[in-house]
């Protein structure tokens, strides 16, 4: 009895459709093996190292492929490097440090699987003889808020704003005071078409003849982030610290009209005093002036 042929897929001519074979492969080979992780954060560098060295002059002979999850990053074949458009002007391959492919600008659509898969020739095709595959995990954290202080609406009546921006996923704002969640106005949500981050921020108006400690929290996924901002009501100072005050404006102003009063005294008797003396001086002047008038004998002796 004749046994059918075994069936085997067709072989694709053309490089790149070989892929969908090798991605297979490399599924295979992430649920076999461990993978390595890479975490880091947005607009940062990520190095994804292919654990492969070749030397220059293999690279001829050599087809290079790096691909995130079903979609390709860039190829190198015959020494030529091609990259997508997704990933083009930031991404590239350095071949010293294992064929590594280094994203630049990292950004939260760039998480994923990434698979590198190295083919040589054997008798005329192309075989695979490397493949690894690195976990990228990008993550956008929000800094803590910040809290501005934006006046008094009315009479007694304050309003402050709390905001933060460049995280992701879209996050949530509340206002809380003693664990319980306040009346916000004006609060919003945006997102940047191009990085995917959001930004929020919130509005609350408060009464200031009151004490009060607010938490602005902000929550994304499973992470959070929060500030505090407390309000001391002003209270004006006691009685007994009026009077006292009164008392020692009062005996301040006293002992500036006593001195301006003694010091007046002063000067003006220190001018009298030089008066009186500047005329005994002009009346002994004149005196001098004045010749004795001589009577009797003492006329005759002369």
């Amino acid at each position: 009895m004749d046994h059918p042929e075994k069936w085997r897929p067709p072989l694709l001519k053309h490089p790149y459709l070989k892929l969908c074979q090798l991605l297979m492969l490399a599924c295979l080979f992430y649920f076999c093996s461990g993978i390595i992780q890479v975490n880091k954060t947005v607009k940062e560098v990520a190095v994804l190292s292919c654990d492969y060295n070749i030397s220059t002059e293999e690279l001829m002979e050599v087809r290079i492929y790096w691909q995130k999850d079903d979609e390709m990053v860039l190829a190198i074949m015959s020494g030529k490097e091609q990259v997508w458009s997704k990933y083009e002007n930031r991404t590239f391959t350095d071949f010293t440090k294992n064929l590594s492919i280094v994203i630049l600008a990292l950004r939260l659509s760039d998480n994923g699987r990434y698979t590198c898969i190295v083919q040589k020739t054997e008798k005329g095709s192309y075989k695979v003889k490397h493949m690894t595959s690195v976990m990228l995990l990008v993550r956008a954290d929000f800094p803590v808020p910040s809290i501005t202080d934006l006046g008094n609406p009315s009479r007694n009546i304050k309003r402050i704003m709390c905001s933060t921006s460049g995280g992701f996923p879209k996050p949530h704002l509340s206002w809380l005071e003693n664990k319980e969640e306040l009346n916000a106005i004006n609060t919003t949500v945006s997102q940047d078409p191009e990085t995917e981050l959001y930004a929020i921020s919130s509005e609350l108006d408060f009464n200031i003849t009151n004490n009060h400690s607010f938490v602005c929290l902000v929550k994304y996924g499973d992470l959070t982030v929060s500030q505090i901002f407390n309000w001391q009501k002003f209270e004006p100072p006691p009685l007994d610290n009026l009077l006292q005050l009164w008392v020692i404006l009062i005996l301040v102003v006293i002992g500036i009209v006593a001195i301006t009063a003694f010091t007046g005294s002063c000067i003006a008797h220190r001018l009298a005093t030089r008066r009186r003396q500047g005329k005994r001086n002009e009346e002994g002047t004149g005196m001098e002036k004045i010749s004795p008038i001589l009577t009797g004998p003492a006329q005759a002796s002369v």
